[in-house]
């Protein structure tokens, strides 16, 4: 993948082929004879090439390629370093909260922030040991901020959020700003009286120690929802066993879309680990549109991450033929027990759905080019559809249709 990445930056800084598309963009007979779609790539490879330091020197050039790629391995690093578990001597920690954390000889590992532990000190013990500053992290992240600042500067611009923004829907770092103050200026009023509540929540149940702490908002909210409703989150796990979630995507997709999705048999060394499925997605009146593996399921050293990729974009063969889209959907959910299926917390079922609208958008794609089909656009219009289904699995009347108790049927 490096290889392949550090390749991608030549190109973008290969000056033959900058000049032939210079020129192909300056000849208006030929320009005007280009579909619109054909047009608008040529357009954007221009602007790969400018924002790639085509302009510089060979030497500078040379630089910008390098500073890309150690860029590229200083986010991989610094992202794997954020989920590793940090370790403290068990004898630092109080008796009667050891056993909250993954005993490892003398040390406990903390590898999260225990948010819903009903325990102020077990929240307050996982909040300080991991998120305890990490001095190769904080050196990674420094190089990778002066890397980029370097880069930007290099090829042309003040700092490294003008050159990332430039081509997208936002187009500058004053309008980012803008609207997260305007956004701020509109959420204060309401964040401050759920900071109230919260206040009074741990005030009734810790008068001894009432004072809202960093590690206590995602524990008392959740204190708050379930008195408010009547309810503890808990319990709304049973209702969302993954395969009445999937089947409520299927009737989703159906009645919005005309597509309905279905498990295909795979083939001997098509899949990297067992538990991946294939779905075939088919839509009513145009057939098969693409294919998703959903690799799903927590696993030794599998990224903790959950996220849509492209293996194949759509594009419009020579021959005319479609090559049809192939990505996968990562989700990192528990397996099924022997008692019960695997079953999804509100949270995790709203990320289904976000991902699944990242991997609609990329089987609904029709272009001529992978350069543009899919999620392969303006990186903030890319959440556009997947935030559309946030909103449909935190609906009622959607969530309605599906959400049935594993063994009741409620």
């Amino acid at each position: 993948c490096d290889s392949f990445t550090l390749y991608l930056y030549r190109l973008n800084t290969d000056v033959e082929l900058c000049q032939s598309l210079r020129r192909l963009l300056a000849d208006e007979v030929v320009m005007s004879s280009l579909d619109p779609e054909t047009r608008r790539v040529a357009e954007l490879f221009m602007f790969d090439f400018e924002i790639s330091g085509i302009h510089l020197d060979e030497e500078k050039r040379k630089k910008a390629v390098n500073l890309n790629v150690r860029i590229l391995d200083l986010c991989n690093e610094f992202l794997t370093g954020t989920h590793l578990p940090n370790k403290i001597d068990k004898h630092v920690l109080p008796e009667h909260i050891r056993y909250n954390f993954t005993a490892e000889g003398n040390y406990l590992q903390v590898a999260g922030l225990h948010a819903d532990c009903p325990d102020d000190l077990v929240r307050e013990a996982a909040y300080k040991i991991f998120l305890y500053p990490n001095a190769e992290q904080l050196t990674r992240l420094e190089e990778l901020l002066a890397s980029r600042n370097s880069l930007a500067q290099l090829v042309g611009y003040d700092t490294f959020a003008q050159r990332a923004l430039q081509g997208t829907m936002a187009k500058n770092p004053e309008t980012v700003t803008q609207f997260l103050e305007k956004l701020s200026d509109q959420l204060s009023k309401r964040t401050q009286k759920d900071f109230e509540m919260m206040t009074k929540m741990k005030t009734k149940l810790n008068p001894q120690n009432s004072k809202l702490m960093p590690w206590d908002h995602p524990y008392y909210s959740g204190v708050l929802r379930a008195e408010r409703y009547n309810i503890d989150p808990g319990l709304y796990c049973p209702f969302f066993s993954l395969g009445a979630c999937m089947e409520g995507l299927n009737s989703l997709f159906s009645r919005l879309l005309g597509i309905s999705l279905y498990a295909e048999q795979t083939q001997r060394g098509e899949i990297w680990s067992e538990d991946v499925r294939k779905l075939a997605v088919v839509h009513e009146t145009e057939g098969l549109l693409g294919y998703i593996y959903c690799d799903f399921f927590q696993r030794p050293d599998k990224p903790h991450q959950d996220c849509h990729f492209t293996v194949r974009g759509g594009r419009l063969r020579e021959n005319g033929e479609y090559q049809l889209p192939v990505v996968v959907l990562m989700l990192s959910l528990p397996h099924s027990t022997r008692g019960a299926p695997t079953l999804l917390s509100p949270g995790m079922m709203e990320n289904l759905f976000h991902e699944m609208g990242h991997a609609m958008h990329s089987m609904l794609g029709r272009t001529r080019y992978q350069h543009v089909t899919g999620t392969r656009c303006p990186t903030d219009f890319a959440e556009v559809p997947s935030i559309l289904m946030e909103y449909f699995a935190n609906d009622y009347r959607v969530v309605n249709q599906f959400a049935r108790h594993y063994k009741t049927g409620q």
